[in-house]
């Protein structure tokens, strides 16, 4: 899409002026938000987006301005649904959108979509959980040892999935490149696939993906716009799904939470904010804009 707006206003901000993304269909789609905001979904990641990266997911945590700058959007808009590989739950804790006025109808879909929490209920809904899962999850601590698995990797449970995180190796990318394809075929010997992320290998059901989940929810919501914000290699599938709307005629912005870990997002999305900050900033002054 060639050089793309990196948003640089004070995220601290919220009457600091909207970016302007650098593609037309990004600046088409950030007008049909702001011309109208009811009919428009904002759908979000969650690690990367709205909380920052740290090096143990289970201390991830919603930036601390997210949870106020979404219930102040909400209301003005049709939907906001954030979408995660995490179980829906664990989102909903680690970002504490639980009993928050203004976020009284938020959604979570949890593990690409597999999994939904409804604000409006409070209550979790799913399938039942794929068995290679399971047989994935028993298999893999001696699988990782025979193999000579770097030192600092660890398993992740995630319920529906199971990851192997490399970030605390002492060569992180080195680790992840020389686990790929093992790990590829174990998940391929029990029906899973393998989502790569930033240092990160996890083992899901195929079929589920943001895209998916994305696409799906736009079209129970009947909106005709759409925002995205993600971070990672897991988020392509979404701005492929804003991709198919907007060929659909639904406007659409791609926003990438800016890392210097994932250059693919950076080079499709429409604007780049810095980082989980900078989405927070950009939540703020859609707010303040829609008045």
């Amino acid at each position: 899409m060639g050089i793309h707006t990196t948003d640089s206003t004070d995220p601290d901000n919220p009457m600091d002026p909207l970016p302007t993304p650098a593609t037309q269909a990004g600046r088409d789609g950030l007008r049909a938000l702001l011309e109208r905001p009811r009919s428009a979904v904002i759908g979000l990641d969650f690690d990367g987006t709205l909380a920052p990266i740290v090096a143990d997911p289970d201390q991830a945590r919603a930036h601390p301005e997210a949870v106020p700058a979404l219930a102040a959007l909400a209301p003005k808009v049709a939907a906001v649904a954030v979408v995660t590989g995490r179980p829906a739950g664990v989102a909903v804790r680690y970002g504490g959108f639980a009993g928050v006025p203004g976020l009284e109808h938020l959604v979570v879909l949890g593990h690409y979509g597999a999994e939904r929490w409804d604000a409006v209920t409070g209550t979790v809904s799913a399938p039942a959980p794929h068995p290679g899962v399971t047989a994935v999850r028993a298999e893999l601590p001696g699988f990782l040892d025979r193999i000579g698995a770097w030192h600092g990797t660890w398993i992740e449970e995630k319920g529906r999935a199971v990851a192997v995180h490399t970030r605390r190796a002492d060569d992180p990318q080195a680790a992840f490149e020389a686990l790929r394809e093992p790990l590829t075929d174990l998940a391929t010997r029990h029906g899973l696939i393998v989502e790569p992320g930033r240092m990160v290998l996890e083992l899901r059901p195929p079929g589920m993906d943001k895209g998916v989940a994305l696409l799906e929810y736009v079209r129970e919501a009947g909106a005709e716009s759409v925002l995205y914000a993600g971070d990672d290699l897991g988020d392509l599938p979404a701005f492929a799904a804003v991709d198919k709307l907007r060929s659909d005629g639904v406007p659409g912005l791609l926003v990438c939470s800016g890392s210097t870990e994932v250059t693919e997002l950076a080079e499709r999305a429409d604007l780049v904010v810095d980082g989980p900050q900078g989405v927070v900033g950009l939540l703020r002054r859609l707010a303040a804009a829609l008045g």
